[in-house]
């Protein structure tokens, strides 16, 4: 499948050439199939939102470029307005920027600046709503009159409704209690789902990520120090460590019964995965083989200690 991302050897710095430049990411580059779900994690400070602000333009590029659907998004800095309606942004507490009389405005606001018909526009705002789950009487109330998760919904559904081809979201479920946080990562899956858009998502969660990407970016001191698919990034689980980052709680589990001498995989990452490795192992045993690993193939290379 093509590329609908490509960053070239980026580098951004703050201030160019003043005392207090600073550089947020030097050297970036990787590729972004169309339809792919990418997870972007990185300590505080790492520049992942430095990188995703580049997406649409936001950020101009110090050095290096930004191609989307294979074109230079600032060959002709007149035309960059066309990738902002092909990049949809989603900031984070994106409530913040609603500003409408009612939701439905608000929803229709990226639309109208498209010079769509009022049909086309209305379409769009209805289908939007629904993939985030709000109802006919929500779309005329206030978006004031809402709670904190129906407004992050209504101004998520603005940008959906502006139909991107890459959706891009910073931390889009920060702030909210468990349950909202689910509903808006699910309704941003089954969106991505159901259109084959293309979604980068930033997430301090490791949970979410490995729950809903398909790949992870890893971004660790203004370079890219990992991107793969979730299985392989999460395989790496001491590196992220290192790196100062967390990983799914499963992950720790099974790299300690690794530590421990036990034969298990470390690539666990998700509960159904970890299930699976547990029904496997225990397979194993029954069929009498040894789940204790040789003293030189544990993790910790001080061998078992475990019983199993």
């Amino acid at each position: 499948m093509a590329s609908i991302i490509q960053v070239e050897d980026l580098t951004y710095i703050y201030n160019p050439g003043m005392p207090g430049a600073a550089t947020a990411l030097e050297g970036v580059s990787f590729e972004v199939e169309e339809g792919d779900f990418v997870g972007i994690i990185g300590a505080t400070g790492s520049g992942k939102s430095t990188l995703i602000a580049h997406m649409n333009g936001l950020n101009r590029p110090t050095g290096g470029r930004i191609l989307i659907d294979g074109k230079d998004i600032w060959a002709d800095p007149s035309k960059i307005r066309d990738f902002r309606f092909m990049v949809g942004l989603v900031f984070q507490y994106p409530e913040y920027q609603l500003f409408e009389e009612t939701c439905y405005k608000d929803i229709a606001f990226g639309p109208k600046n498209m010079g769509l018909s009022e049909q086309e526009i209305d379409r769009r705002v209805r289908q939007a709503a629904r993939f985030v789950g709000l109802s006919e009487e929500l779309l005329q109330r206030s978006p004031f009159e809402l709670s904190g998760g129906q407004k992050r919904r209504v101004a998520v559904a603005g940008v959906m409704a502006m139909e991107p081809r890459i959706l891009v979201l910073d931390e889009p479920a920060a702030g909210l209690d468990p349950e909202g946080r689910d509903t808006i990562l699910s309704q941003v899956k089954e969106f991505h789902k159901k259109t084959g858009t293309t979604v980068l998502l930033v997430s301090h969660s490791m949970e979410d990520i490995a729950r809903y990407a398909d790949k992870v970016l890893v971004m660790a001191e203004r370079k890219l120090a990992m991107y793969d698919t979730v299985e392989r990034v999460f395989a790496r689980a001491p590196e992220l460590l290192q790196l100062g980052l967390s990983v799914p709680q499963v992950t720790k589990i099974f790299l300690k019964l690794r530590e421990m001498g036990v034969d298990v995989p470390t690539d666990v990452y998700t509960i159904p995965y970890a299930v699976k490795a547990l029904l496997a192992a225990k397979a194993r045993r029954d069929a009498g083989e040894s789940l204790i690993l040789p003293p030189r193939t544990a993790e910790n290379g001080k061998g078992g200690g475990a019983e199993c």
